[in-house]
């Protein structure tokens, strides 16, 4: 392996806009789950490359903290282990990530992690991975090996990239419909959403593993959930950017995800969205498992100074639309 070859890949983050939750396997093994999504220009940023002989640790992987270890199963970081064990890299190998938001947050950051460094990882040992392969690897890694309790529409969409309706079959398969909508329609409705950061991180498996016990209870809320879905996705595809229509079906949509699982929301969430709500937002939801993150609000540009006043304490994060999924961004040579 050369040295000095340097991999970087850049992984888009997603908003779930109708449809999160039922990609979780206790559901779509039974009714078919879909999930309606887009990718945002936020991302996860992974780079790899051979360990210098020079230090005195065979690997080293960096993120909100270093480790520098002397074999991969010493590694805290489980993906990084487990994608490193996975495509049989051996050290000496160096791995950095950075984000632009931070971890837990309700973007699907983990998934974008994993997909982006498979990514990095077939590239660094000279191979192409196509965006499905990254997926079901992402897949693989986070469900099947770390036991995660969660679904699989994160890693797709940080693998795609776009605005995508995600199917989840009984069988396991999963589908991606990418919508084609004219640019002109899409900057429309990305200015009529706001994102607003809590201040709240929280731990998406615990939150997925308590809706994930009460799927029979709520059977008939996640099959309407996944209705929206299908149904928001038929009307994109004939061309309606209707926004107070989508603000409403995504206000529909949250109002029954807080009733899956007590940890979704809290009364300090509750308030703030009723306070967007009354300042004129049409609708939205909270980004994610629940329980922390990021509210988003569909917003005519007329009411917005109002709800931003109404929400004044809170962090604005500005987004617009993302085409791409990940993607090798840095394959070079120093000198």
């Amino acid at each position: 392996m050369d040295a000095s070859r340097l991999i970087v890949t850049r992984t888009p983050l997603r908003v779930s806009l109708v449809g999160g939750g039922t990609d979780l396997p206790a559901f779509y093994r039974r009714e078919g789950g879909a999930v309606l999504s887009t990718t945002i220009d936020r991302y996860v940023y992974v780079t790899v490359k051979r360990h210098s002989e020079l230090f005195f640790e065979p690997v080293r992987v960096n993120y909100s903290r270093s480790e520098q270890v002397e074999r991969i199963d010493e590694l805290d970081n489980n993906i990084a282990r487990e994608c490193l064990r996975f495509l049989g890299v051996d050290p000496p190998v160096y791995i950095s990530t950075v984000g632009d938001v931070p971890a837990s947050t309700g973007l699907g950051g983990s998934s974008a992690f994993a997909v982006g460094l498979l990514n990095a990882l077939h590239s660094y040992k000279g191979e192409r991975a196509s965006a499905g392969q990254l997926a079901e690897e992402a897949c693989h890694v986070e469900i099947d090996v770390l036991g995660e309790r969660i679904g699989k529409q994160d890693q797709y969409a940080a693998a795609y990239g776009g605005l995508n309706l995600l199917s989840f079959k009984p069988d396991g398969g999963v589908t991606v419909e990418h919508l084609r909508i004219p640019g002109e329609q899409l900057r429309e409705f990305f200015q009529s959403v706001l994102m607003f950061w809590t201040g709240h991180q929280r731990d998406a498996s615990a939150v997925l593993s308590e809706q994930d016990d009460r799927t029979e209870l709520n059977l008939d809320s996640l099959c309407r959930m996944r209705d929206q879905a299908r149904d928001l996705h038929r009307a994109l595809g004939a061309g309606e950017i209707d926004i107070e229509g989508i603000g409403r079906l995504l206000d529909r949509g949250w109002r029954m995800k807080r009733e899956l699982a007590g940890s979704i929301t809290t009364p300090l969430i509750d308030g703030w969205y009723d306070a967007a709500m009354a300042a004129g937002a049409l609708g939205g939801k909270l980004c994610g498992a629940g329980g922390g993150g990021f509210l988003l609000f569909v917003v005519p540009p007329e009411r917005q100074a109002a709800v931003r006043s109404a929400l004044g304490d809170l962090f604005e994060l500005p987004v617009g639309h993302e085409s791409h999924g990940s993607q090798l961004v840095a394959p070079f040579h120093h000198g």
